[in-house]
């Protein structure tokens, strides 16, 4: 019985360990949900704190059980005395691993992005920050999936971050007109239909405001061959907010346009016949 009590010990520590992490991080996730509801934390810095400190219970409860047994003690000296190759082999093996944890804490310092940020890639791909460990950052899709990227990709990704240094969006609103159309009647109604949703930001000015700026500018952008390019210049206080207003906008203008008789435009052709006087018949 006696030379079972170390290993009991060991497997004693070790469930501690586990237990002691699991409450830690409960409690943890608990007060950050608190704190950034009632005072407007950013939960950022204290995700990944959440993260390291759990990794270190882990590290020093295995350390500690290890030590209580005497022959893995042993094996533990023999180790730290090879500790020179020890550190090599662990280094080559584990470059990827340091590699996310120096990027992942690169990412808290200098903060490219946050937690709730909305972030779109190169490749596509589109969603918000959900969480950032040492290892990699959680990306929540618009469908509701995770997508898990390594630290150290995304540091050296171009990231579009909607909510770098402010929230409000500048939504474009683009299409083509018919050369027949009344650009005027357009103008008119497709301001109509965006001053009247609920998204739309007045993001003018003091002196725009003074000198007589509209809320909705519009520009005539391109003369094309299906017809005349406008772009209307929406603003909306976030990403979400900007994406529906623009959708709900275009929906309305279908409507509206069909009724006022303004066609969209589409791609046109003049095919020019002639006959051929070396013809025969």
């Amino acid at each position: 019985m006696e030379q079972l009590k170390p290993y009991a010990l060991f497997l004693g520590i070790i469930a501690a360990t586990i237990v002691l992490a699991a409450i830690f991080s409960w409690l943890f996730r608990r007060f950050l949900k608190r704190s950034t509801i009632i005072i407007r934390n950013d939960p950022t810095n204290y995700i990944f704190l959440r993260h390291a400190i759990t990794g270190l219970i882990y590290i020093v409860g295995i350390s500690w059980a290890v030590y209580t047994v005497p022959n893995m003690r042993a094996i533990a000296n023999s180790l730290l005395a090879g500790a020179g190759i020890l550190a090599v082999a662990v280094g080559f093996a584990s470059q990827h691993a340091l590699s996310n944890i120096i990027s992942g804490i690169f990412i808290i310092i200098f903060k490219p992005f946050r937690v709730n940020d909305r972030l779109k890639f190169q490749s596509g791909l589109q969603g918000a920050v959900e969480d950032i460990s040492l290892r990699h950052v959680v990306i929540r899709d618009f469908e509701n999936r995770r997508i898990l990227i390594p630290n150290s990709v995304i540091s050296e990704e171009v990231i579009i971050n909607s909510d770098f240094g402010g929230d409000s969006i500048c939504k474009w609103l683009e299409f083509s007109l018919s050369y027949d159309t009344d650009l005027e009647l357009a103008k008119s109604i497709l301001t109509e239909e965006a001053m009247a949703h609920p998204n739309l930001l007045d993001n003018r000015s003091e002196e725009e405001k003074a000198e007589g700026f509209p809320v909705v500018r519009i520009r005539v952008i391109d003369l094309g061959e299906s017809g005349l390019r406008l772009r209307a210049y929406l603003w909306a206080e976030d990403n979400a907010s900007a994406f529906a207003m623009g959708c709900d906008v275009m929906e309305r203008l279908v409507s509206r346009f069909k009724t006022a008789g303004i066609i969209f435009g589409l791609p046109q052709r003049v095919v020019s016949m002639r006959e051929n006087p070396d013809r025969k018949e």
